[in-house]
């Protein structure tokens, strides 16, 4: 029997991803297979929201991931408290945490993408926006070669000089910017490691900081604007 030496000589790459776009699943596949095909070989699982994803990486059958490619947006899997594309990012990061995760996002607010790289410290970080083709390929390069790539408005955004305001720490502004985004205050606890209790008592503190003791949290988000702290 002839035995196709190439193949047996291509390292094998696993790779995750969790998309709730097929197209974009499709994209990535297709410009992630275009990389040195004479070097790898690539074996893709893939997601199409937070409870597919879970079920991918927690099953014992599933071999470590090299590289996870993850929507930060997607629908939640309430039953296990996965409620976004970092949330499965941590789960990877203790079930396999030699995987690279690279999130990709919408978000362009300077709290937000500071907020997911303080967290989650991922391999690459891509505003869908800027993504290319030729830029997907570039930043698999960097990853797989042990490099992080962030791409070129996470760079912009990393190197701004977020406003501080002595009295306000973390939560605050994280609270601020889930407001900003329509969250309603209920739902934020699904997103801070803080209760609805203290939330509460927070958002209380904030009015009286921004001295709107009697105003609305629409109003309360136009005052943290307008100082600078969410954009």
């Amino acid at each position: 029997m002839i035995v196709d030496q190439t193949v047996e000589t291509l390292i094998t790459k696993n790779i995750l991803i969790v998309d709730d776009h097929p197209f974009i699943i499709d994209g990535y596949k297709n410009a992630i297979t275009r990389y040195n095909p004479n070097l790898y070989r690539y074996f893709f699982s893939q997601g199409k929201d937070c409870e597919s994803g879970y079920e991918i990486i927690v099953n014992p059958e599933t071999a470590p991931f090299d590289v996870a490619f993850l929507d930060i947006s997607m629908p939640a899997y309430a039953e296990k408290g996965i409620n976004s594309g970092e949330d499965l990012a941590k789960l990877i990061l203790k079930i396999m945490p030699n995987c690279k995760i690279v999130l990709l996002t919408m978000y362009t607010e300077l709290l937000k993408i500071k907020n997911i790289i303080e967290t989650i410290n991922p391999a690459g970080l891509v505003i869908k926006n800027d993504l290319t083709f030729d830029e997907l390929i570039f930043g698999f390069d960097k990853v797989l070669n042990g490099e992080i790539y962030y791409s070129h408005s996470v760079i912009k955004m990393s190197n701004q000089t977020e406003n501080n305001i002595d009295g306000l720490d973390q939560f605050d502004k994280l609270i601020l910017f889930h407001l900003s985004k329509g969250t309603k205050t209920s739902e934020i606890p699904q997103y801070i490691p803080i209760s609805l209790n203290a939330i509460e008592r927070r958002k209380i503190q904030l009015k009286e900081f921004f001295k709107i003791d009697e105003g609305s949290d629409i109003e309360l988000v136009r005052e943290a604007k307008s100082k600078g702290i969410i954009f």
